[in-house]
């Protein structure tokens, strides 16, 4: 299995991550419904096909470029919290990859946590808040654990705590964002950035079991 994630590895995660937000559009937007504006299920969709076009058209050359294009675009296109959110977090993961060529277990690892701080820092919120930055925060604590087992290790590890992350926010009350407003009726639903977060760890993990 691969040990390091190239340009092109991680132009191709983001576009799996396209696929499935367009493929759960639907889904987000109605879980957005329920706790927020309604949008963040196309407005994603919106800012990732974006970003996936201008990854065909000018494909860049590192990791880190591929993240400050994703970015980029995501600020620009994306209104509401998520492009912000994810914009920052990118933009983040962008300097931590530096001009590396390619990725290996302990960078990628780095590009998350600086991506978690990133989500922190932009939308003020913190551990328990039930926000996006939960599921990225037990993502980047799984990853940490993992490096010395190598990179396909790290992302599965990623992945799955993502995914148990997401599932343990649904009985939260949220803290932060629109579903903050709805007090304690915000407990038992699902937060719509946190889907979105763990589809996109789980397509780095496809791309390890591939």
């Amino acid at each position: 299995m691969a040990e390091r994630l190239s340009a092109t590895d991680v132009a191709a995660v983001f576009h799996g991550f396209a696929q499935a937000v367009e493929r759960d559009r639907d889904l987000l937007t109605e879980l957005d419904t329920a706790v927020g504006d309604g949008d963040h299920g196309t407005n994603l969709d919106r800012g990732m096909r974006a970003a996936t076009e201008a990854l065909d058209t000018a494909p860049p050359d590192t990791p880190g470029a591929v993240f400050n294009l994703v970015g980029r675009r995501l600020v620009s296109t994306v209104g509401g919290a998520s492009g912000a959110l994810y914009g920052t977090a990118f933009l983040r993961a962008a300097k931590a990859a530096g001009a590396a060529s390619t990725l290996d277990a302990a960078g990628f690892a780095a590009v998350v946590r600086d991506a978690t701080t990133g989500i922190a820092e932009r939308g003020k919120c913190a551990a328990g808040d039930k926000t996006m930055y939960d599921v990225w925060t037990a993502a980047s604590a799984a990853a940490d654990a993992a490096v010395a087992d190598g990179l396909p290790a790290v992302l599965s590890a990623a992945s799955t705590a993502a995914g148990g992350a997401e599932q343990e926010m649904v009985p939260w009350q949220a803290r932060r964002g629109r579903a903050s407003y709805l007090g304690e009726r915000s407990q038992g639903h699902r937060d719509p950035g946190a889907v979105s977060s763990r589809l996109l760890f789980d397509c780095f993990a496809a791309w390890a079991a591939a």
